[in-house]
C-alpha cells in the first residue's frame, strides 16, 4: 500500500510539472515578439497616446473612462488640438499611437509620408459646420450670408492653415462670395474650442464651429448650418501612427472606437458614423 501511494504521488507530481511547462511555452506574441495581438496579458501595463481633434474632447474623455474600466492594463492619454498642429507633431516625431483628425487633408498628408499604418486608416465619424452666436445675441443673424452685415464686428474662426473648422468656414464664405468681407472681421483661434469659448463669452459676435461643439453648452445657439454643397463633408478619419511602439494595443482600441458601443456614445454627442 505504501509503495502504491508513493507511486501515485510521483505520477501526480510529474503531471503537474508537465502542465506548467506546457502553459509557459504557449505565451502569445505580436509582430515583434513582444505583445499579444488581441489583448493585454494579465499584469501587463500599456499606455496609449492618442492625438485627437479638439472637437472630440468631451466624447473621448467619456470613452477613455469606459475603455480603461474594462481594460485595466491600458492607460489612455489624449492630447487635443487643431488637426494641423497634431499633424505637425507627428511629422516632428512626437510620441503617438493613434491620430484622429477632423479632416481628411491632414491624414492624407501623413499617409503620403508613410507616417501612418495605412491599413488601419479609415473614416470614423461625420460632423456638420454651423454658425453660432451667444445665447443672448441681439444681432439677428439667421444665415452665413448675414455675417457680412455691418453690425457684425468680430467673427471667430479657426486658423485657416491648421484648423479644419477654419478651412471649412473659408470654403463656405468663399462659395457665398463674401470671404473678403468676413476675413476683415475674423479673429483666428488655434482650435475650434477656442472659437467656442469666444462666442460663449461674447468676445466675438458669432463664430463657425462644428455642431457637436455647440451641443456642449447652453451659452451659444446655432443659427444656421453650412448651406448644402458649400463645403466638403466633415469627415473624421482615424488610424494608428506608423512609429507607434504599441501597434497591437493601438489597433485594438481603434477597433473599439468603431464598435457599436462606442458609436452610441459618439452619437450621444451629435456625431454620425461615417460611411464606409
Amino acid at each position: 500500500m505504501r509503495l502504491k501511494k508513493k507511486l501515485i504521488t510521483i505520477i501526480l507530481t510529474f503531471g503537474l510539472l508537465f502542465t506548467m511547462a506546457g502553459c509557459g511555452g504557449n505565451s502569445g506574441s505580436g509582430e515583434n515578439g513582444t505583445e499579444n495581438v488581441t489583448a493585454v496579458t494579465a499584469g501587463e501595463k500599456v499606455e496609449l497616446t492618442i492625438l485627437a481633434a479638439a472637437s472630440l474632447t468631451d466624447v473621448c474623455n467619456e470613452l477613455k473612462e469606459m475603455y480603461e474600466k474594462s481594460h485595466t492594463g491600458v492607460t489612455l492619454t489624449f492630447s487635443y488640438s487643431g488637426s494641423g498642429a497634431l499633424q505637425t507633431q507627428i511629422e516632428e516625431g512626437a510620441p503617438a499611437d493613434i491620430f484622429i483628425s477632423a479632416a481628411e487633408k491632414q491624414m492624407n498628408a501623413l499617409k503620403e509620408k508613410n507616417l501612418m499604418k495605412e491599413d488601419t486608416v479609415g473614416n470614423l465619424l461625420e460632423n456638420k459646420v454651423v454658425l453660432i452666436v451667444p445665447s443672448d445675441s441681439k444681432t439677428g443673424l439667421t444665415s452665413f450670408e448675414d455675417v457680412k452685415k455691418e453690425d457684425v464686428k468680430l467673427v471667430g474662426l479657426g486658423e485657416i492653415g491648421s484648423v479644419p473648422a477654419g478651412q471649412y468656414a473659408k470654403t463656405v464664405f468663399t462659395s457665398l462670395g463674401i470671404w473678403e468681407d468676413v476675413e476683415k472681421k475674423a479673429n483666428f483661434g488655434t482650435d475650434v474650442r477656442t472659437v467656442l469659448g469666444w462666442v460663449e463669452s461674447s468676445a466675438v459676435d458669432c463664430g463657425v464651429v462644428y455642431a457637436t461643439d455647440a451641443y456642449t453648452t447652453d451659452q451659444v445657439k446655432i443659427v444656421a448650418e453650412a448651406p448644402e454643397g458649400s463645403c466638403d463633408k466633415v469627415i473624421y478619419p482615424a488610424g494608428v501612427v506608423a512609429a507607434s511602439k504599441n501597434g497591437d494595443s493601438a489597433k485594438a482600441f481603434l477597433d473599439y472606437l468603431r464598435s457599436d458601443e462606442a458609436m452610441q456614445v459618439f452619437e450621444k454627442y451629435g456625431f454620425v458614423k461615417a460611411a464606409e
